[in-house]
């Protein structure tokens, strides 16, 4: 069922993709392993996919052990919020960190990043919807983004790639592809100040159509590969 499930999603990349008018190959497929165990994980591995993500960061330590024989060839993405007490784990066994949205966590994964290993690739999260629930900086607070942009990109250890976003769910195709815009444009002001950013992730299972038109270049699926989250 994982194996079809991600053809499936990888033909709506596609699609979508070509719609509206994006190279092939812009937009990266990353699989949301989240309250799935190892053994999925590993069936999804083995049709192919190597990029995952996990909110958190136990769950995700656990799982990384488990595939510990394909680790080198897996590419693993934090994108759940990360507390300071966590942070040495993450600079050691992650790959990415989609949710950077205060200096002194992205300082914490700069100094305890190891330095055997390439620098750990980083996202700032921004809070497109404003819903107290969600974190993230201010989508109005424009000059604190660029600020804090400039001083991570200037952190040793780490590489400021870009923006993520969580939306609030929404089913109408232009609400979705609004609040995906309002990423977008922040996004296209910090590299027209000057930061070398490439990557914008946003996008899940029920609005990656929308993402990818206002041009995510990294969508986060979970249900659509792995169906529904168990329950506890």
């Amino acid at each position: 069922m994982i194996e079809q499930n991600l053809q499936r999603v990888n033909s709506r990349i596609q699609q979508a993709c070509s719609a509206h008018q994006r190279p092939e190959g812009a937009v990266t497929l990353l699989a949301v392993s989240k309250t799935f165990d190892a053994s999925a994980v590993r069936d999804a591995f083995a049709a192919g996919q190597r990029r995952f993500g996990e909110n958190y960061v136990q769950e995700a330590l656990d799982k990384i052990a488990a595939l510990g024989d394909v680790r080198a060839q897996i590419e693993w993405h934090l994108i759940g919020p990360l507390q300071s007490n966590k942070t040495r784990p993450v600079a050691d066994q992650f790959d990415w960190v989609h949710s950077v949205d205060r200096l002194k966590i992205a300082q914490r994964l700069s100094e305890q990043r190891p330095a055997q290993l390439p620098p750990l690739q980083v996202l700032l999260q921004v809070n497109t919807s404003g819903e107290d629930s969600k974190n993230g900086l201010s989508v109005a607070d424009e000059a604190g983004l660029l600020a804090l942009a400039r001083e991570v990109s200037a952190l040793p250890r780490l590489q400021l790639r870009g923006l993520m976003a969580l939306p609030a769910p929404d089913t109408d195709d232009a609400g979705q592809r609004a609040a995906h815009h309002r990423l977008r444009t922040l996004f296209d002001r910090l590299v027209a100040a000057g930061l070398p950013l490439d990557t914008l992730s946003m996008g899940m299972s029920a609005d990656l159509e929308a993402a990818i038109a206002e041009g995510s270049t990294l969508v986060r699926v979970g249900t659509a590969i792995f169906g529904g989250r168990p329950q506890a």
